[in-house]
């Protein structure tokens, strides 16, 4: 109300006042949403679904033929702007859709458009893999404290580590290889570091969870 939002508790009411109609449902919610909205839905609609498991192709089975459909995968960062995103478009919608949906997202961060086989993979890379970073900094910032650093301030240098090596990923556009080299000198502190890690099996290990979480994705479009 402060923003001069209008909120309703109708589905209808969404679809025949707006343009553009996210749907962000449970997967087992959605078939029973669509059937509600659907004749509501016209030529000049444009619907984005943001539901884990829910193909184009049922989406566009679902509702009229015609409807100009895209499917989009956010992550959690999007709440503060630092998102990855994944979208694809349906039969019906053209590069004007497209480019709205993205314009309009990349204020939420990195936005691309991809085959629609791709979004089970980002949900593997992305989705999950925020978690996988949290534990890495959680097991960061352990070590820290283990060799005697204040958990607080361990944590907070664990976490700028990781936004400072993500953001020259970006903006240098080097292979994370060639960046870890440049950190590495002969019989310094990282490369014994390096040794224990992959002593671990750390990347293997991480390329496992990424494959698990996107067969298990795929798994979940099929249930």
């Amino acid at each position: 109300q402060e923003l001069g939002c209008r909120t309703t508790h109708c589905n209808l009411e969404v679809v025949q006042r707006s343009t553009l109609v996210f749907l962000a449902t449970k997967p087992h919610v959605l078939p029973g949403v669509l059937e509600e909205i659907r004749p509501a839905v016209g030529s000049h609609h444009i619907v984005v679904s943001l539901v884990a498991g829910v193909t184009i192709q049922t989406l566009q089975r679902l509702l009229p033929p015609w409807t100009k459909v895209l499917r989009i995968m956010p992550n959690l960062p999007c709440v503060v702007q630092a998102g990855a995103m994944v979208f694809s478009r349906g039969s019906s919608a053209g590069d004007k859709d497209s480019a709205l949906l993205q314009n309009l997202l990349s204020s939420c961060g990195l936005c691309e458009e991809v085959p629609e086989s791709y979004i089970d993979i980002h949900t593997g890379l992305s989705g999950s893999g925020v978690a996988y970073v949290y534990l890495f900094a959680e097991a960061l910032a352990e070590g820290a404290v283990k060799m005697g650093m204040p958990g607080a301030l361990a944590g907070r240098i664990a976490a700028q580590t990781l936004l400072g090596a993500a953001k020259m990923l970006l903006e240098t556009g080097e292979h994370p290889a060639k960046l870890r080299g440049d950190v590495c000198t002969p019989g310094g502190t990282t490369i014994y570091a390096l040794h224990q890690l992959e002593k671990g099996a750390l990347r293997a290990t991480v390329m496992n969870a990424v494959e698990a979480a996107t067969t298990r994705a795929c798994d979940m479009a099929k249930e």
